[in-house]
């Protein structure tokens, strides 16, 4: 009897041999491609005279660099022009699909493949962007990937790798009111720590992510990576079946039903054997809120900035470092500290299920004085969404910007970005020094409805207090 990972079952369908370093070469079912990592792998294709054979498995998008207020061609910016052209030209050249701004399919590469029905089960994806885990909600083992495995991709449709181990983590039982996909992947990089998943593949199981809905899977596979761990993947079900359905590029017809038993052998077995189960109970997690420089010191919004005595010895040096960045006490507590700027959005925040929830918490409330905040959808056709359901006028009614579609504020490679050092109440997923594009800026990590508490507070709040 079998006693395989879902891993396991998608590497072994992949694996094209064994390389003499003794790594896989591992063929990519889907390459997404955006204007950051891809220019310089392009430019070694034309160094070696190299065509990218397979162009219909490469997908692009422009993200990082656009701005998100004024989106007219030039861009202000001419370095992010230059970008832009240049994916622009390499795809052209190439015959490579790109949604370009105003196409209405374009927006964050991690939003929009799964939009489009790309993203498909038992599938094997690369993105030369490290959040490209975000596709293992659909059970597809996704990496991301640095520029010269770009050009391999490109060149190849192959990437040279070696296998990881599997760490099954359960969450078991309902959410409390006011926690989120968001605050049950916060709390786990916590318990398990950034370095916890160096070597594995997380395999995300439990009652708790049974029930969740497609987009809130994909928060959670989304920061795999920001514990460690080089891909993460919960086996795919009925409701990743439902989500996919009649998308663009989904199986249609007798392959859907083809697809659909594929992709129901591919799940993990109920007797697979694990290299680490880890357990936890959702009972235990509240609304989590960051309040070092790295996503794995949280705290719940009802506790105190850890002691470093409190801490284990190996924690303590990161912990004295994260106090003096971000101006704050050992033992006091996080909730009131004032917030200078608010973010909604980014590829694990800025899907329309993100934008509902938060909508919801703004509705009847206003920002405070002084606060700067803003809502970026995570592609053209989130926006298109959110109008027609107006949610874009309740967030304006509010007090919020809002905008066109990109990375935003998860970054600094856009107009967004922090001031000297503004204090950011954030839906993004890096909390790391001047991430989000100011020296000394800081950085809070928190749930979309969370951000909005902070928005109408002006300091960090408990969203449960507006319900």
């Amino acid at each position: 009897m079998s006693k395989g990972t879902l891993f396991d079952k998608v590497w072994e369908a992949h694996s094209v041999g064994t390389l003499p370093s003794g790594q896989t070469q591992l063929f990519i079912g889907l390459h997404l491609i955006h204007e950051v990592t891809s220019p310089q792998a392009f430019a070694m294709l034309r160094e070696r005279g190299l065509k990218v054979p397979y162009p219909q498995r490469t997908v692009a998008t422009v993200d990082h660099i656009v701005p998100t207020e004024n989106q007219a061609r030039p861009f202000a910016d001419t370095l992010a022009e230059e970008m832009i052209q240049a994916l622009e030209n390499n795809c052209k050249e190439h015959g490579i699909r790109f949604y370009n701004v105003g196409s209405g399919r374009q927006g964050i590469v991690h939003v929009i493949a799964p939009e489009q029905g790309l993203t498909l089960p038992g599938t094997t994806i690369a993105c030369g962007d490290s959040h490209t885990s975000t596709h293992g909600a659909f059970g597809a083992i996704a990496f991301g990937i640095g520029t010269s495995q770009v050009r391999d991709v490109l060149a190849s449709q192959t990437l040279a790798m070696n296998k990881l181990k599997v760490r099954r983590i359960e969450v078991n039982g309902d959410l409390r009111p006011g926690v989120y996909a968001k605050d049950v992947i916060l709390h786990i990089i916590r318990k398990l720590g950034v370095k916890g998943g160096v070597g594995y593949a997380y395999e995300y199981a439990g009652t708790t992510f049974e029930k969740m809905s497609m987009e809130e899977r994909m928060t959670v596979c989304n920061m795999s990576i920001e514990g460690g761990a080089r891909c993460g993947y919960i086996n795919p079900d009925a409701t990743t079946y439902d989500y996919i359905q009649g998308r663009e590029f989904a199986p249609k017809g007798e392959d859907w039903e083809k697809a659909v038993a594929w992709w129901n052998s591919i799940r993990s077995d109920a007797n697979a054997e694990y290299d680490d189960v880890v357990v936890f109970d959702a009972a235990d997690i509240s609304p989590t809120v960051t309040w070092g420089i790295t996503p794995g010191q949280g705290i719940g919004i009802d506790e105190s900035v850890p002691t470093p005595d409190s801490l284990p010895e190996g924690d303590r040096s990161i912990a004295e470092e994260a106090y003096k960045y971000m101006q704050l006490s050992p033992g006091t507590p996080l909730k009131g500290t004032k917030v200078d700027v608010c973010f909604i959005g980014s590829c694990t925040n800025g899907r329309i299920s993100d934008l509902r929830e938060a909508a919801k918490f703004a509705k009847g409330h206003k920002v405070a004085d002084g606060v700067k905040a803003f809502v970026v959808p995570g592609s053209e056709e989130v926006k298109k969404q959110a109008e027609a359901e107006g949610l874009d006028k309740v967030f304006l009614e509010a007090g919020f910007e809002w905008r066109n579609a990109g990375c935003s504020m998860c970054l600094a490679m856009n107009p967004d970005k922090l001031q000297g050092d503004q204090i950011s109440a954030s839906s993004s997923n890096r909390n790391f020094k001047g991430r989000q594009g100011s020296s000394s800026g800081r950085t809070l990590l928190m749930s979309p409805a969370m951000v909005v508490a902070a928005a109408v507070n002006g300091s960090v709040a408990d969203v449960r207090e507006l319900l």
